[in-house]
């Protein structure tokens, strides 16, 4: 086994020797590169008709696909965009939700139901109070409910025989 480590350990070591000589020219050819005025301004001409040249591309690429009516790249990324600012609000919405459902939870847990108790003149007692000692002005209706009128409750009787 000692023979195949020590020739792992010399191809390892050369394959090092190697990028560090690579590294050492192209810093060298860079140096040069950027010591030349005349060639830094050639290669800035180059890459300023380069992009001049993508960008046009780009442009054409795009009337194309409008003329297809397929999406581009500007479109995608507009929509995806568009996702994730719906989708946070989506959380935001949530987040919302659960938290009006916890208040109404624990003010459910924490108000004490009174029974709702219709006052029957037979099981009324003098003192004001209802059968079983409520008070009458401890009746509760229902939320949104309000107390129905003599001539509303002779209106709903009336009907209820027609029918």
């Amino acid at each position: 086994m000692t023979p195949k480590r020590s020739t792992l350990e010399d191809t390892r070591s050369t394959l090092r020797d190697i990028i560090d000589r690579g590294e050492e020219v192209v810093s060298v050819f860079v140096e040069e590169l950027t010591g030349s005025t005349s060639l830094r301004e050639e290669l800035e001409k180059t890459l300023r008709r380069a992009n001049r040249a993508r960008k046009t591309v780009d442009r054409n690429v795009e009337a194309v696909l409008g003329a297809l009516n397929l999406p581009t790249r500007r479109d995608y990324t507009k929509l995806v965009d568009e996702i994730h600012s719906l989708q946070g609000a989506i959380t935001n919405l949530n987040m919302k939700m659960d938290r009006l459902i916890a208040t109404a939870t624990r003010s459910a847990e924490s108000a004490v139901p009174r029974p709702l108790i219709k006052s029957d003149p037979a099981t009324s007692s003098p003192e004001g109070t209802v059968g079983g000692g409520v008070p009458i002005a401890a009746r509760r209706l229902p939320a949104g409910k309000r107390r129905a009128t003599k001539s509303k409750k002779r209106a709903a009787r009336k009907r209820i025989a027609r029918d």
